[in-house]
C-alpha cells in the first residue's frame, strides 16, 4: 500500500533543485506556523482543550520535521502527503476546540490547499480538497447536531456550511485552471523547443559535413596533444622525483634519530615514485644479515615486527646488493634466480636493491618494489641511486650525531662528578657551613640551618609567622648548596619575587665557582712555585748529601712538618 501511495504521488520534479528547494521552504513554514500555533493555544485555550490541542500539534509538528529531514536528505514523498493532511487536522482541531466552522483558523483551509497544489499538483483535487470540504462538513454537521463545544453552535445554519465547502471547491478550481494556463505555456515553449530542436538537427548536419573535412588535421592535433600529454607526465614524474629528493634531504637535516628518519624516507620515496614498497635494510654488528629497519608498506611492518633479516651474499636481491656492493634490478622478479620471495609481499613483479654506503664501508641497502614488470626506467635508477647515498649520508650523519651525544653525555657526567668532588674538598677542608646575611651584617654559620625549624622565628618569647624560600644553588646539574631567604612577613612572595631569588642562586652559584677556581689555581701556582724554587736549590748543589738534606730542609719548611725521613729501599731484581 505504501508503494502505491509512493507511486501517485511521485512525479518528475521530486529530483529537480528548485522543486526540493519549495518544498524545504513550505515545510519550514508548515513547522513554524505549528510551533506557533501550539503557543497560541497555550496562551489561550482552556485546560481541556489545551491537552487535545496541543497533543495533535505536538504530533502534526513531528510528522512535519521527520518529513522536512526526509526533504533534505532528497525524498520529498512524505512532505507531499504530511504537510496537507498534518496541516488539515492541525486547523480542524483547533476549531473544534473553539467556536468550529466560526473560528479564525476555518481560513486556513485555502491556503493549505494552495499548498497541497504547489506540492502535489493536479492530484490535490483528489486528495487534499476532499479532506478539506470533509473537515468544514464535519465542524458544521457537529454544531448542527449539537456535539460541538462551541458557545455560538447555534448560529451555524446550513447556508453556512454550504457557503464554506463552496468557497474551498471554487478555489481549489480557480488554482486548478491556474495549473491549466501554466501547462498550455510549458506545451508552447516544448513546441519552440521542439522547433529549436529541428534547428540544431540541421546544424548539426552542416557541423558533421564539417567535421568530415577536419578530421585529418584533428587526427594530427590529437596525436601531438598525446604527446605533449606524455612528455608533460614525464616531466611532472621528473619533478616529483626531485622533489622526493628535496624532501628526504630536508628530513635528513631536521632529524637525527634514525627511527624516525627511515620511516619517513621510506613514505617519500614511495609516495613521490608510486612504488608500493620501500624498504631499508641495515647490517648487524658482524655484518652477516641484513635486518629490515624501516618500511612504508603494510607487509614491511609485518616483517619489521618479526625482524625479518637476509643473509648477507646468499639469501634475495638485498643480500646480493650487500655482499658485492653493486645495485641489483630485476625487472621480472620471477625470472631472477635471486629474488626472495616474500609471503608478506605477494604483489612484487620488480625489484631494485642499492648499496648504501659510509665511506667504503657497507652498512646497508635501500629496497624498492613494485607491482609491475619492468617499473623501473633509467631516471628511476639515477634518482634513486642518488637517494641512497642521501640516506648513506643521513645514517652516517646519525652515527656521528649519537657518538657526540654519547660523548657529550660523558663530558657531562664529568664535569659533574669534578664538580661534586671538588665543592665536597671545599666543605670538608675548610670546615665551610656557610654564610647568614642579615641587617646587621654577615657572619660564617657554625653550624647547618634546620631548614623545618627556621620557617618560625622567636622575639620577646613569643613566636611570629615568617615566610621563607629555599632555593637550590646549582653548578652542572649539580647542587652545591641552598640559598634559604627568610622575611618577617608571613605573606607569601610573589612571582617576581621568586624569580629574582633564583636568578640571584644561579649569580651565587657562578661567583662561588669562580671564587673556588680562583683559589684552586692560586694554591696550584703557590705549589708550582715551591716545587721550582726546591728544585732550583737542590740543582744548585752537587754533593746527592747536601741535595737530600736541602730537599728534606725545604719540604719541612714548606709543609709545617716536624719530621721529614728519606728512606732507601732496595730495587727488585738488583742483587
Amino acid at each position: 500500500m505504501l508503494s502505491a501511495i509512493s507511486s501517485f504521488f511521485a512525479s518528475s520534479e521530486d529530483k529537480d533543485p528548485d522543486f526540493l528547494r519549495l518544498t524545504r521552504n513550505i515545510m519550514i513554514f508548515a513547522l513554524i506556523a505549528t510551533v506557533f500555533s501550539i503557543v497560541i493555544v497555550v496562551l489561550t485555550a482552556n485546560s481541556r482543550a489545551m491537552a487535545i490541542t496541543v497533543f495533535v500539534l505536538a504530533v502534526a509538528s513531528v510528522l512535519e520535521l521527520i518529513a522536512l529531514l526526509l526533504v533534505l536528505r532528497g525524498s520529498p514523498g512524505m512532505a507531499k502527503v504530511v504537510v496537507p493532511i498534518t496541516l488539515i487536522l492541525a486547523i480542524t482541531v483547533i476549531a473544534l476546540s473553539t467556536n468550529t466552522i466560526h473560528d479564525i483558523s476555518v481560513i486556513a483551509y485555502p491556503v493549505i490547499i494552495i499548498i497541497a497544489i504547489f506540492l502535489q499538483g493536479r492530484r490535490a483535487l483528489v486528495v487534499t480538497m476532499p479532506l478539506a470540504v470533509a473537515a468544514v462538513a464535519l465542524l458544521g454537521i457537529l454544531d448542527k447536531i449539537g456535539l460541538s463545544k462551541s458557545p455560538i453552535a447555534y448560529k451555524t445554519g446550513w447556508d453556512d456550511i454550504s457557503i464554506g465547502m463552496a468557497m474551498i471547491v471554487l478555489s481549489a478550481v480557480i488554482l486548478n485552471l491556474l495549473v491549466g494556463r501554466l501547462r498550455i505555456a510549458r506545451a508552447k515553449a516544448e513546441a519552440n523547443e521542439h522547433a529549436q530542436v529541428e534547428a540544431n538537427q540541421e546544424l548539426r548536419n552542416l557541423q558533421a559535413s564539417l567535421e568530415q573535412r577536419v578530421e585529418e588535421r584533428t587526427t594530427e592535433l590529437t596525436q601531438r596533444g598525446m604527446e605533449l600529454e606524455y612528455a608533460n607526465m614525464q616531466v611532472r614524474r621528473r619533478a616529483a622525483q626531485f622533489e622526493a629528493l628535496a624532501l628526504v634531504m630536508q628530513t635528513i637535516s631536521s632529524v637525527r634519530d634514525l627511527q624516525q628518519l627511515l620511516p619517513q624516507i621510506t613514505t617519500v620515496i614511495s609516495e613521490k615514485f608510486g612504488f608500493y614498497h620501500v624498504g631499508v635494510f641495515l647490517l648487524d654488528e658482524p655484518r652477516q644479515y641484513a635486518v629490515l629497519s624501516a618500511a612504508n608498506s603494510e607487509g614491511g611492518g609485518k616483517m619489521i615486527e618479526r625482524k625479518h633479516r637476509l643473509r648477507v651474499g646468499e639469501e634475495g636481491i638485498v643480500g646480493y646488493a650487500t655482499s658485492t656492493g653493486e645495485p641489483r634490478i630485476a625487472m621480472d622478479v620471477g625470472k631472477d634466480p635471486v629474488y626472495f620471495n616474500s609471503p608478506d609481499l605477494p604483489e612484487t613483479h620488480s625489484e631494485m636493491a642499492l648499496p648504501l654506503r659510509s665511506g667504503n664501508q657497507i652498512v646497508g641497502a635501500l629496497d624498492v618494489q613494485s607491482r609491475e614488470i619492468g617499473a623501473f626506467r633509467d631516471e628511476d635508477i639515477q634518482m634513486l641511486s642518488l637517494l641512497a647515498n642521501q640516506v648513506s649520508l643521513a645514517i652516517e650523519n646519525a652515527r656521528l650525531f649519537d657518538e657526540t651525544r654519547i660523548a657529550l653525555t660523558e663530558a657531562e657526567a664529568v664535569g659533574r662528578q669534578v664538580t661534586r668532588e671538588a665543592w665536597g674538598r671545599l666543605s670538608t677542608e675548610q670546615k665551610l657551613v656557610g654564610y647568614r646575611y642579615s641587617i646587621t651584617g654577615t657572619s660564617p654559620l657554625n653550624e647547618p640551618i634546620n631548614l623545618t625549624e627556621t620557617a618560625r622565628g622567636k622575639g620577646q618569647g613569643k613566636q611570629m609567622e615568617v615566610s621563607q624560600v629555599v632555593v637550590p644553588i646549582e653548578l652542572r646539574g649539580e647542587t652545591i648548596g641552598n640559598l634559604v631567604v627568610q622575611s618577617p612577613s608571613a605573606g607569601r612572595l610573589n612571582q617576581d619575587q621568586l624569580d629574582l631569588i633564583k636568578a640571584v642562586a644561579e649569580r651565587v652559584a657562578l661567583s662561588a665557582e669562580n671564587a673556588r677556581l680562583f683559589e684552586e689555581t692560586t694554591r696550584r701556582a703557590e705549589r708550582e712555585r715551591l716545587v721550582s724554587d726546591i728544585t732550583g736549590r737542590i740543582r744548585s748543589m752537587n754533593d746527592p748529601q747536601a741535595m737530600i738534606q736541602t730537599a728534606i730542609e725545604e719540604l719541612r719548611k714548606a709543609l709545617g712538618a716536624t719530621r721529614v725521613e728519606v728512606i732507601p729501599q732496595a730495587i727488585k731484581g738488583v742483587e
